[in-house]
């Protein structure tokens, strides 16, 4: 099995201050089947969008920002492109930056897919905001989340503890 070295992505942003902790290099990947009403990114939704960019590319740019802390995954739907990402997140660790991802899937319901790709993302990210966006829970408070119903889990130390973690309870 040869692993995936281009992403399909809608776009990024460099220096994100609001997709995390930290200031971000924000890769907004193509595709979200989910659609959720009054969806932030619905540019993003399309499968055939977007455009196609190396792994490579993406870490020659991470590179060049000295004042980065982090690396966000976000969309569209991540875990719909989960094996480039997963090795794009291993490249990232190597920099000593941590990764987020945003998914409109619970983490009970990425778990529940018993998928090996599925499995290595989670396995390497730091942050795993989940849960799909609910017009009816906005609450513009909430640290880096839309609605209430979704988390901000902290995934290393639930894998340490082996619960869920949540980073903000607000």
């Amino acid at each position: 099995m040869t692993m995936q070295k281009t992403l399909r992505i809608a776009g990024v942003v460099d220096d994100s201050v609001v997709d995390g902790d930290g200031i971000r290099y924000t890769i907004f990947v193509q595709g979200c089947p989910r659609r959720c009403h009054n969806c932030q990114n619905p540019e993003t939704q399309p499968l055939a969008g977007g455009r196609e960019e190396s792994l490579a590319h993406f870490l020659e740019e991470i590179r060049k920002n000295p004042l980065l802390t982090g690396v966000t995954f976000s969309g569209g739907e991540p875990f719909l492109q989960p094996a480039p990402l997963a090795a794009l997140a291993r490249l990232v660790h190597e920099h000593h930056l941590d990764v987020w991802c945003y998914s409109g899937y619970t983490l009970e319901e990425l778990q529940a897919r018993h998928d090996a790709a599925t499995n290595d993302l989670l396995a390497n990210i730091d942050v795993l905001v989940d849960g799909e966006y609910r017009e009816e829970e906005r609450d513009l408070t909430l640290h880096f989340r839309g609605s209430r119903n979704q988390r901000v889990i902290d995934m290393n130390a639930t894998r340490q503890k082996g619960q869920i973690i949540l980073l903000y309870e607000d």
